[in-house]
């Protein structure tokens, strides 16, 4: 179509090439522009993460190990580390859209046969794309699983937000809870429920990133110079990736920032613990006064008990 609306110059058009010189040089560019989208609402996210966690360096709680009363952190601290593993999600994201940020003009099986590695420089560089040193008739696949791999690490540091803030809204916690609009219901049958629907709709498609990673590594290994087993899914995984990790970046973000926190509630819950979470402290004064470790962690262990049966 574009050799029939060129007179006299149409043979030009695609000479030389193979399709793939053009879908991954374009892919390389959408890519690389889409995971620029992602950083910059992954920094949001980092803004919003720590500007919490300043806010509550000092709002103690319990610390909970297996699910169960551990020893007092405070809920700033829980926040730090939430933050330090995003920072770590946001140093592989930005070397895996680096990674990705290349093109291929070198023809059917990379050897450069229709056209010069001059043509390839010159186009790439007005794109703003490095040329994959080792093409074949594709751009290797390992760059892309890289890159969907980097998306379902953030996705799984997603999902461990938005875990945690739903164990802290069960009842029985009542820590913390997602916003929850005035007229927002949580139930259509029960309208005493205040639902965490955002949390665990970040969990589920944070399912999905995994997945996606997982199809993209299997793309990897392909048949000599190329066969296609990997075209089909691409056209599914690597937009879907993108568009589920903006839309749980925003969610997440939007959760963390309006998150309800009761440091009343957190106080309550240590005092609850009628002195057990210091357990340790006793332990080791013991231990440092001269006494065996065994008998002293017995009797602590045994003076524990009595605190629960009272």
């Amino acid at each position: 179509m574009i050799a029939s609306d060129a007179p006299g110059a149409g043979g030009w058009v695609h000479f030389g090439l193979t399709s793939s010189d053009v879908i991954d040089t374009a892919l390389g560019w959408t890519l690389g522009e889409a995971g620029g989208m992602l950083l910059v609402e992954l920094d949001a996210l980092l803004v919003a993460v720590r500007r919490r966690a300043l806010e509550h360096r000092d709002t103690v709680m319990l610390g909970r190990t297996h699910g169960m009363p551990a020893e007092v952190t405070t809920f700033g601290a829980k926040l730090a580390g939430w933050w330090h593993q995003l920072h770590r999600d946001r140093v592989r994201l930005a070397a895996a859209v680096d990674d990705i940020r290349v093109g291929k003009l070198s023809g059917a099986v990379g050897t450069y046969s229709g056209v010069g590695p001059e043509v390839e420089t010159h186009v790439l560089t007005m794109l703003g794309l490095r040329r994959d040193p080792s093409a074949t008739q594709v751009v290797q696949r390992d760059r892309h699983a890289a890159l969907l791999g980097a998306i379902a690490l953030l996705g799984a540091s997603m999902e461990r937000i938005a875990l945690e803030v739903r164990h802290l809204q069960r009842a029985e916690v009542a820590e913390a809870a997602e916003p929850f609009g005035r007229a927002q219901k949580g139930s259509s049958a029960m309208p005493h429920k205040r639902n965490p629907i955002v949390a665990e709709q970040v969990c589920g498609l944070a399912r999905l990133l995994r997945a996606n990673a997982g199809a993209s590594l299997e793309n990897v290994a392909l048949w000599h110079e190329r066969d296609i087993s990997h075209s089909s899914i691409e056209r599914i995984i690597l937009p879907d990736t993108c568009i589920l990790a903006d839309y749980l970046l925003a969610k997440v973000t939007w959760l963390v920032d309006g998150l309800d926190v009761d440091a009343e509630r957190m106080r309550a819950n240590v005092a609850g613990q009628r002195g057990l979470v210091s357990s340790q402290r006793v332990l080791l004064a013991l231990v440092q006064a001269g006494m065996v470790r065994d008998d002293a962690y017995r009797i602590v262990q045994e003076a524990t008990a009595e605190v629960r049966a009272d």
